[in-house]
């Protein structure tokens, strides 16, 4: 189901028509708050006041003209003035490819060191988020130009894939500033783990690597996921390694297991959700469909009257 699910996320066909039926846009509601900006600034208020920080992504990705660039990084600066009102600041999450890695990489930087100058302005954060393994290399190098010269910068990096750990180490040196994912692209076997065990396995020998830099201020790390047990099971290891849950973050998207996120803030972890909108959501959304088979069975009860 997870291949199939993946593949309808790559096709255009599907891309093209399968928004338009009321049954999706009914399940998509449970993801994200709206495609319009105000949509996301509501949800953000919603979650300041149980105590949770957020992060706005605006989807969509491969961008076809250096216009349709500029426009999403102009977006992006737009967030970044209305958080500045905020008591609690808006973190941005951004994929490169939206800021034309594919058409011209160079501008795609620019983009990038303009947000990143505008959010330690602003007080907050610029994040690079993680896409198919055919711009890891990329995203990774991007990243590291980019801590150079700003603080406030983090890269998703995805526990699956088997080069993580060596890029964990590759830019330990610049203090990252880490949110670690599983992964929710269809990746070989090749570069990629491909069973549950493995990926967990991965993901927690990172995460503890990570959280005893964050113990020692050099790396700030969030946990990524939705996977309760694993975020308790990290919590326990960490602390006896003495790692305080403040240096702890937790990630979960929006409309997730909401209750969860509130009870890991209420106990200590910097919790935050990551609330995505925009009209470009489809290969965004059919991607949370394969992380987790709840998430389908959601989605079925939408085809019902």
């Amino acid at each position: 189901m997870r291949r199939v699910l993946l593949w309808m996320a790559r096709d255009r066909w599907l891309k093209d028509h399968l928004p338009r039926l009321p049954f999706a846009k009914r399940a998509v509601r449970r993801f994200m708050p709206g495609e319009r900006l105000e949509d996301a600034l509501a949800a953000a208020d919603r979650e300041n006041e149980s105590g949770v920080g957020v992060l706005f992504t605006r989807l969509g990705e491969n961008v076809t003209e250096p216009a349709q660039a500029d426009q999403v990084a102009a977006h992006y600066h737009q967030v970044l003035e209305r958080g500045r009102v905020r008591d609690r600041p808006i973190e941005i999450s951004v994929k490169p490819t939206q800021l034309g890695l594919d058409i011209d990489a160079a501008a795609c930087e620019r983009h990038c060191r303009e947000l990143a100058r505008h959010a330690q302005k602003a007080g907050t954060w610029l994040w690079l988020d993680m896409e198919g393994s055919a711009y890891t290399e990329a995203t990774v190098a991007l990243y590291e130009r980019l801590k150079r010269d700003h603080e406030r910068v983090g890269i998703a990096l995805q526990a699956y894939l088997r080069r993580t750990a060596a890029d964990v180490q590759r830019i330990m040196p610049l203090r990252p500033c880490v949110r670690l994912v599983k992964g929710a692209y269809d990746e070989p076997a090749a570069i990629a783990y491909r069973s549950t065990t493995a990926v967990d396995g991965n993901y927690q020998a990172l995460a503890i690597s990570l959280a005893e830099a964050a113990r020692d201020g050099r790396a700030r790390l969030a946990l990524g996921t939705h996977d309760s047990d694993l975020i308790e099971r990290i919590t326990t290891m960490a602390e006896a390694a003495g790692v305080p849950r403040s240096a702890l973050e937790v990630h979960m998207l929006y409309g997730i297991r909401r209750h969860e996120l509130v009870r890991f803030a209420a106990v200590g972890h910097p919790a935050y959700s990551l609330v995505a909108y925009g009209e470009s959501w489809y290969a965004w959304y059919m991607r949370r469909l394969a992380e987790r088979p709840a998430n389908v069975i959601f989605a079925l009860r939408q085809l019902l009257p």
